[in-house]
């Protein structure tokens, strides 16, 4: 090959590589495998390296990272990279756009609304198109160098697309341009990465904004390369005779940047309003992290009409979504015990707002957890919550410290019943020894009545608690020997809540063997494992229409055989077993069959088109309630589990989703809406 025919092919190849980085990185469409672009990539690499003054300047090959540096260099920025002032209520936004109104007192003023990235503020200065020189914000005045960094991010183009501008622009944009924006780490990059701390024995981030910001100030910039950096621009400095903030960004996109599908242009701040209200709702699902919005008045003259205010401008405001986290005094550990006895120290907290909500108690799960924290009574703690999840100690702030704390040390009393508090062997749990400690009884009362259990309507915790203080109940059983008279003597109880429930108790009598199994509380054996256990059941070709039967099949079984039931497994298994082995609860069986309660015989389709077919369920379907899905999931042979692993085969996904809907995307597990679930039980 001569170097003419080189230079055609490296010139061609460059090209190529190009067309497919920004087909894969901008607009997420990319139409070559991996290792086709593999096998392009090294061919360029192989002629760069015979002909090196033939490279192009922004060749895609500049990627992987060039020399490590000793140090970055300082940079003063030609602008200062201002703060922006920042809004947590929609009470504080509207007060804005009162200010707003106030100084433009005649003026119709539309406001541009985009993601608020959580990431690292970063410069970039392009001359003669390409790319000449990446700063962070630093103190917003100087930052520092990080150019070879940046330029492993393929999302910042190495070579501006100034041919696409409008010719009379074209010239400016060759001088100077600098584009303003944020460094971010996506989802999925983030999870690889920390796995890959892991595997070096190096402490995880704690979040994608830390490790980016980490990541860009990497001195060897493969380091940088290899973390799979993302870049979002959403200011454009340099006078390319935009008008808007609008024209702002679509300047950027012709320019090479990535576009952002959430941008929206608002006619008015209820608008705007809206726009972060729809946000907030879709943020657990975005594929990066995001801390907000930011709303800016689109008329670049009104921008610059209404001035700065100390360092930020008046123009812009971020809209951040309430705080997930807080820091806040631990004025107590009491111990609270639960349904299997079992005790969890909980911190009693001086109230404070978390993610919209007001927190005044944060579990603390176990002894375990409490040495780990290092938490004592009187500490500064930070506190998080996440979406619906119960609020969290998530570390202490020692340096806080008084000298006045106290260390919180399990009770070897149950606070409740005085009973001795025990710890098995192996386990990190606490549990009271007693199985008639009155809160152990509420809790499992409460379980046996609950909507996947009896389903017993209108019987919820105060009127257990009533019916447990007026000594009208002292087990499960005895809510099948309540009668009118009984509850006309509570307080609050009139004659048609009373038959009310007394209804909902009789009709409750005709319960499934495996929400009856569920409904015994025994320990480990969740919804699932009961329906597992009455699989096996079926398998023995054992048919229980009774208590009695089912009392006489579970006695003449050994141990081992619960424990070999698949997806059972021996703790399960034991505890199944050992819960019939006890004469006292046995003593309960007979008693809630002598009072009427009756096992419903399930009849098996012999339809099981879903068979071997592991399911998730998430959100709230139009055409099923919860229950009914699972139960003609279950009906065609399918399994349905609560949690989502590499081992689920559909996520079925409907209104308002949970984190189940992020778990399935991180693992790569089949997501179907509501149609194709209906369309696939046919």
């Amino acid at each position: 090959m001569t170097k003419a025919e080189a230079k055609k092919r490296l010139d061609q190849l460059t090209r190529e590589i190009q067309y497919h980085d920004e087909l894969y990185y901008v607009f997420d469409k990319p139409i070559l495998s991996d290792d086709a672009y593999d096998s392009l990539k090294k061919q360029l690499i192989a002629l760069e390296q015979q002909y090196p003054d033939l490279a192009w300047p922004d060749s895609p090959t500049k990627r992987v990272g060039g020399k490590a540096l000793s140090k970055f260099d300082k940079v003063r920025h030609a602008t200062p990279m201002l703060s922006i002032q920042d809004a947590r209520e929609e009470k504080e936004v509207e007060d804005w756009g009162a200010r707003i109104k106030k100084l433009l007192p005649h003026e119709t003023v539309n406001y541009f609304a985009e993601l608020k990235m959580d990431g690292l503020a970063m410069s970039l200065i392009y001359r003669g198109g390409l790319l000449w020189r990446a700063a962070t914000r630093g103190d917003g005045v100087v930052g520092e160098d990080v150019t070879e960094n940046v330029k492993t991010i393929h999302t910042i183009p190495l070579r501006l697309k100034i041919e696409n501008l409008p010719q009379n622009i074209q010239a400016l944009a060759n001088k100077e341009v600098e584009v303003r924006g944020e460094v971010f780490l996506d989802e999925k990059s983030f999870i690889r990465l920390n796995k890959q701390q892991a595997l070096n024995k190096e402490a995880p981030f704690a979040n994608p904004r830390n490790a980016a910001a980490g990541s860009v100030r990497q001195l060897d910039p493969k380091i940088t390369a290899a973390r799979r950096l993302n870049f979002y621009g959403y200011q454009l400095m340099t006078d390319l005779k935009q008008t808007t903030h609008q024209e702002v960004h679509q300047l950027l996109a012709i320019l090479g940047f990535r576009k952002s599908e959430y941008n929206q242009l608002c006619h008015s701040l209820n608008e705007g309003i809206t726009f972060f209200r729809q946000i907030k709702k879709i943020r657990d699902h975005l594929p990066y992290e995001i801390d907000g919005i930011v709303l800016t008045v689109n008329s670049n003259h009104q921008f610059d009409e209404l001035g700065t205010t100390g360092r930020a401008p008046r123009g812009v405001l971020a809209v951040k979504f309430p705080a997930q986290e807080g820091v806040t005094k631990v004025k107590d550990i009491i111990v609270q015990v639960g349904r299997t006895g079992r005790l969890t120290p909980v911190a009693v907290l001086d109230p404070v707002k978390v993610a919209g909500v007001t927190i005044s108690h944060a579990t603390l799960h176990n002894a375990d957890e409490i040495k780990r924290l290092g938490i004592k009574i009187g500490d500064m703690a930070v506190i998080k919550r996440a979406g619906d999840v119960i609020p969290d100690v998530v570390s202490v702030l020692t340096n806080l410290r008084t000298g006045h704390e106290k260390s919180f040390v399990m009770p070897k009393k149950c606070p409740i019943c005085g009973s001795p508090v025990v710890r098995k062997v192996g386990e990190v749990d606490y549990y009271c020894s007693s199985r008639k400690c009155f809160e152990t009884l509420r809790h499992q009362i409460r379980h046996f009545a609950s909507k996947d259990a009896f389903d017993i309507n209108h019987l919820g915790p105060k009127i257990i608690l009533q019916l447990l203080n007026a000594g009208l109940i002292s087990d499960e059983a005895d809510i099948f020997s309540l009668i009118k008279p009984d509850l006309m003597s509570l307080e609050r109880f009139a004659e048609k809540s009373a038959s009310n429930l007394l209804t909902a108790i009789e009709t409750s009598k005709q319960i499934t063997l495996a929400r009856f199994i569920y409904a015994l509380g025994i320990r480990h054996v969740g919804e699932e494992t009961a329906i597992l256990l009455v699989q096996e059941v079926v398998r023995q070709h054992v048919q229980i229409h009774s208590i009695s039967d089912l009392i006489n099949f579970c006695q003449h079984q050994s141990k081992e055989f619960w424990q070999n039931i698949y997806s059972v497994g021996p703790v399960v298994g034991e505890s199944f077993y050992k819960w019939f082995s006890r004469t006292d609860n046995v003593n309960l069986l007979k008693k809630l069959e002598k009072l009427g309660v009756h096992l419903k015989y399930e009849v098996q389709s012999s339809n099981k088109k879903l068979a071997g077919k592991k399911f998730v369920l998430t959100g709230s379907l139009n055409s099923f309630s919860r229950d009914a899905a699972k139960a003609k999931i279950r009906e065609l042979g399918g399994d349905v589990s609560e949690g989502v692993s590499k081992k689920t085969n559909f996520v079925v996904v409907g209104a308002e989703p949970g984190e189940k809907y992020d778990q399935a995307q991180k693992l790569g597990v089949k997501i179907i809406h509501e149609k194709e679930f209906l369309d696939l039980i046919k």
